[in-house]
């Protein structure tokens, strides 16, 4: 045995063991992938229905599971639509500028008549209309000027390049373009959620590094039981920092979260043929009567009577 060596005290085992717990979580835990689990399971469609000038007044109606997304390359206009209380918005647009309407919403656009403006719009059918999660708590109109949102710059190139290029498959390669605009757009909207100053709701949630973690979960696997301590453990705190911290990021208790989500993933599945009895099972519900009861609370009417409804 070497004289020299000397036994390492238990504080300085204890220091050594926390430090190389902290580097091996660092290296370990990938980078979350916060969208794909949505998008997946709640799609949206886009279509593009006009790319060129625009003169005069242009009115787009508001039609329900449909939103909008336009994209100003060249020229001015004004924008306008009904705000809250039903009062008229005026806004002018003055640059190349991203126009996001996540929900129905009637708006015009008001152009000079000249040549030199330049437009792509498409429209937005999101699965689930309203209900869609990454819809629902979106103000009702986002407008970003290009030069703002680097990250755009390459897919808006792409788009632009295939709706001026005259080839076979351009309009499906160009409705498919929009959708990789629009996929780009929610990554810049996660990572702007502070200056946006967007309300409480899901992004918010899925910007919060510790809340995301718990919110994937509960999208992955919303039959599990959820307590609040599982949800605290998904985000490694405690359940009184944990609930503090989620309600202030998501706009909801924990709780309301997951029964709110579990009852869009019911509607979902029952558009889609599910019976009431198989997606009382595969929500984490008792029984039927026990889904019926959260479906009824929630939404004003019992399962059947809300297919029934949206037939």
């Amino acid at each position: 045995m070497n004289p020299d060596w000397q036994p390492v005290s238990d504080e300085w085992y204890e220091i050594v063991r926390c430090s190389y717990q902290i580097v091996w979580h660092t290296r370990s835990v990938p980078s979350i992938d916060r969208l794909s689990p949505l998008l997946d399971r709640f799609r949206v469609r886009t279509r593009v229905f006009h790319t060129g000038p625009l003169c005069g007044v242009t009115t787009f109606a508001a039609q329900p599971g449909r939103g909008f997304l336009h994209v100003l390359r060249r020229g001015e206009m004004e924008v306008t639509y009904q705000g809250p209380g039903g009062r008229m918005e005026h806004r002018a647009i003055d640059r190349p500028s991203l126009l996001f309407y996540p929900r129905p919403l009637e708006h015009a656009f008001h152009n000079a008549p000249t040549a030199d403006s330049d437009f792509a719009c498409a429209t937005l059918d999101f699965d689930g209309g309203e209900t869609h999660p990454l819809v629902r708590t979106l103000p009702p109109v986002i407008v970003l000027p290009l030069a703002d949102v680097d990250s755009l710059g390459p897919s808006l190139d792409l788009l632009f390049a295939e709706i001026d290029n005259v080839s076979c498959g351009r309009r499906v390669l160009a409705d498919r373009l929009f959708e990789v605009v629009l996929i780009h757009l929610f990554r810049w909207l996660l990572d702007h959620t502070d200056e946006l100053a967007l309300p409480a709701g899901l992004l918010p949630g899925l910007a919060d590094e510790r809340i995301a973690r718990t919110l994937l979960a509960v999208h992955e696997s919303p039959g599990r039981p959820w307590t609040l301590a599982t949800m605290a453990h998904e985000a490694s705190m405690s359940r009184s920092a944990f609930a503090a911290r989620f309600k202030a990021a998501v706009g909801q208790a924990p709780a309301e979260y997951v029964t709110g989500w579990r009852l869009t993933i019911a509607q979902d599945r029952l558009r889609a043929g599910a019976s009431v009895a198989r997606t009382a099972t595969e929500l984490g519900y008792a029984n039927p009567p026990a889904f019926s009861r959260a479906f009824t609370r929630e939404l004003g009417r019992s399962p059947r009577a809300w297919l029934a409804a949206t037939e």
